[in-house]
Order: C-alpha cells, then structure tokens, then sequence
C-alpha cells in the first residue's frame, strides 16, 4: 500500500471549505454523559489550527458510539462542540443534523477562520454503508476533504472514503503522522525490529504475524495467545485460555519463523492463578509445568527478562496487546515491564493503540515513546499489511 499521501500542507486552503473528518469517539460517563477523557478532541486541534490559520472554513464531522443509524440524544455531539469552543477559545458552531437543512443552511454560512461541526454522522443510517448518495451530500457542503480520523480509515465508510469520489482528499497531520511512523517502522525500519504481540487471541492478530514474519528480526509473543503457541509446541497449558482451532497455525508460525530465520520468542515462565479473579490464588512456574485447572495470566519474571533483553538490543520496537491481565494487580507485571523497557530502549518506539496505549499512559511513559498509534484496529490492520480504505482514498503524493 501506498503511505506517500498528500496532506494538508500540499492543499490550497485560502477561502475554501473543508470537510475534516475527525475521530471524536470520546468516552462519556454512563449516568450524565459528559465527557470523561478529551484526549481525542486534543488530538485533532493541530490539524484545525493549520486548516482555520491558513484560511479555510471547517466543517468537522465524526461518529459517536453505536446509534446504529437512529438518533439518540445521549450520543449528541453537541458536548464535543463545547469542549472544542473552550479548547480553541472560540465559537465553535453546531448543526443539529449532517446533511439536513440545519447542516447545509450553516456550512453555506460559514466563513475563513470559521468552524462548524456536523451532528454525529452515524444518527444516519447511510454512513456505515457507505451510501454515495450520502457521501455526496456530505461532499456538497464543501471543496475538499481532509481525513484525520485515523481510528477510522480501516473502514469504508461514507465519511471516510465514499466523500473521496466526489473530493479531493488529503491527510490531516494525525493521518500523516501515522503513515510517517508506522509506515516507516513496516518499510525501512532501523534494525534489529522487533514486534511484540500479545492480547487474549491468536485469531486477531494472524494476518498480523503473518505480515510481520516477512519484516521483523524478532517476534515476541505473550498475553493469552501464548498459550495457544504454547500448545501447539507439545505444552501442558492447564485451564489456559486456548484457541483449539489455531493450533494448526501456530505450527505453521512457528515453522515459518524457523524458514525466514526470525526469532520468536514465547514465554518461558507464567504467573498462573487457580481462577480468573483479582484475588486468586496465583504462584510462578514454568511453561511446561502449569498444573491441571491453573491458567496462566501474565509471564513470569524469567519471562521478562527474556523479552527485556531483546528490546534493549532494538533499533525499532512496535507493540500491540498487553503481556497479562493487567487490569488485575498482580498480573500486571509484565506489562509494565514492556512498557519500561521500551522507554529505556532508545530504539524507535511505536504503540499499537488500544490496550497497549492505555498502559503506557498509565504508567507514564507516553513521552518517552517515539509513537503512540490513535488507532487500534486500524493499527493492527496496518501491521497487518492490509490496504486500508481511509488511506486508499487519498491523494497519492
């Protein structure tokens, strides 16, 4: 796939109307619904202050939640237009529909150095079925499309591709930051690379494995689907979560790595517990000996010196998945290892989003990462090598 997009520095901006996708997908708190982390309209002020700067007139759009294409009040992105006014210090304009009449009468309004945001887009049926009917009325309010939503360019959704038939597009500076690094780290990384993949199952991350085989020097793998490899290599596991249906391809992994001389590393202790429980009963032993009814829920500390060790000799880190259950105390140990010994590595550091950025920001080291992706099934299905439809659409450079 192609990374070398044009981007919003390539654009003519001066008095025209942009459509800027944005990935305001906040988390809210259940009871009253405000907004519990801004993280993500953050995200997207750089790409604002460029397009409003440089004289455009943006109309921002995203999705929140699940509406399922009906209107629910608790999924208004009107809070979001709150938080962007106080965040900018600036009014920040509403419309209370996407393409409805409150939409087109304010966008047709709008001025240079003005912004307006679009109701959530997902209230509309047609934006998850990438409707061109839809795409072209979300297209008609403006002269170009700018795509920073990069927690979102793994689908082919109207906003995310389907506005591209009728615009030009062009990346905003998130969008282009991701393709930079992570595009970078899969094409000319500085070695020795090392990948380190972990998360509960073997089946979300086979194209994953399959496509860093070709790349990486190192593979290390843990959480959950360790067990699955370690299964396959003749290993009593205990209650252990297992994919049955993947052990076939854990061989195959595993032979594959052998033939393109990559070294895979697994576990070679565990923390195991006597239940899935925060207060379990839990001791280390080794891989080969977890007893019957015990499951393993972290790796064990020979098992973090292994993996240490071979992210101090990287030139390139790329981690996706946590190494346990590391929402429980005591089997969160070998995340925060990882996650350590890639601040100190030196070595470019580039975090998968999801469950791996959430423990980095935790335990404080996300500025001593190179890179933290904004997208977790987008980031994996880049790791992936897949051609992702957000991305496909825009300008090539």
């Amino acid at each position: 796939m192609n990374y070398n997009k044009k981007t919003v520095s390539d654009a003519d901006l001066g008095g025209r109307k942009v459509l800027l996708r944005c990935d305001f997908n906040v988390p809210q708190d259940k009871e009253t619904g405000a907004i519990t982390s801004d993280k993500r309209i953050v995200a997207s002020l750089p790409t604002i202050r460029y397009l409003l700067d440089h004289g455009a007139a943006v109309i921002a759009c995203s999705h929140l939640g699940k509406p399922k294409g009906v209107r629910k009040e608790s999924l208004s992105l009107a809070s979001v237009a709150a938080r962007l006014s106080e965040l900018l210090g600036m009014d920040v304009g509403f419309a209370r529909d996407t393409v409805g009449e409150d939409a087109r009468t304010k966008a047709a309004a709008l001025q240079p150095g003005q912004l307006l945001l679009l109701e959530n887009l997902r209230f509309d049926p047609r934006e998850e079925k990438n409707d061109p009917e839809f795409a072209r009325e979300l297209a008609s309010m403006a002269d170009l499309f700018v795509s920073d939503a990069f927690g979102t360019v793994h689908r082919a959704h109207a906003s995310t591709a389907g506005v591209a038939a009728y615009l030009p597009a062009y990346a905003g500076l998130l969008v282009e930051q991701e393709l930079s690094v992570m595009g970078g780290a899969l094409d000319d990384p500085k070695r020795p690379f090392v990948a380190i993949l972990g998360g509960a199952k073997v089946s979300d991350k086979i194209g994953v494995i399959n496509n860093l085989l070709e790349k990486a020097d190192t593979i290390i793998i843990g959480g959950g689907m360790a067990y699955t490899f370690l299964k396959a290599m003749g290993c009593e596991i205990g209650a252990s979560l297992l994919e049955e249906d993947r052990l076939d391809y854990a061989r195959e992994m595993l032979q594959k790595a052998k033939a393109q001389n990559v070294r895979l590393l697994l576990p070679v202790d565990t923390e195991v517990g006597d239940s899935f429980a925060v207060d379990c009963v839990h001791k280390t032993v080794d891989v080969r000996e977890i007893p019957a009814g015990w499951m393993g829920l972290d790796i064990g500390p020979a098992t973090v010196a292994l993996f240490t060790e071979a992210i101090r000799g990287a030139g390139t880190v790329v981690w996706n998945g946590p190494m346990g259950v590391f929402e429980f105390p005591a089997f969160a140990v070998g995340t925060e290892a990882v996650a350590k010994a890639l601040a100190e590595s030196g070595a470019v550091t580039i975090v998968g989003g999801g469950d791996s950025a959430a423990a980095v920001e935790k335990l404080g080291y996300a500025q001593r990462m190179t890179h933290i992706s904004t997208g977790g099934g987008a980031s994996l299905e880049f790791l992936e090598g897949k051609e992702l439809p957000g991305v496909a659409c825009l300008l090539d450079r």
